[in-house]
């Protein structure tokens, strides 16, 4: 927490991620829409070009998330299917069927880096 008091970008974007987690979270789509359009808005104001690149990119998909208020469904399963079968082919090999099944079972736990 000491990197955002130091650097008010960082305290910027930090903030503007831990808001755009509510969208989902709102009780019905006209809430939810008014709460994104509201977070796009400060996400263009705030003068950094990443957080105003990606503001304008989820503009585009705007009614694609907001539909989730309409049909309720995720694609993490064809997500986690992806990942089974990419592990299942790097696994070329293993004899062993129970650390298949850990490496699995592991996936949940795999940290991503965001890279920008």
């Amino acid at each position: 927490m000491e990197a955002l008091k130091l650097n008010e970008p960082l305290t910027c974007a930090y903030q503007l991620e831990e808001d755009l987690r509510q969208v989902l979270a709102q009780p019905s789509k006209e809430i939810a829409e008014r709460v994104f359009t509201d977070w796009i808005k400060r996400a263009q104001e705030t003068g950094i070009k990443m957080l105003k690149t990606f503001a304008k990119t989820l503009t585009a998909y705007k009614s694609g998330i907001l539909a989730y208020y309409d049909y309720p469904i995720s694609s993490g399963p064809l997500e986690g299917t992806k990942k089974i079968k990419t592990i299942k082919r790097t696994a070329y090999g293993f004899r062993d069927m129970e650390f298949f099944k850990l490496k699995i079972m592991a996936l949940h736990e795999t940290k991503y880096a965001l890279v920008g």
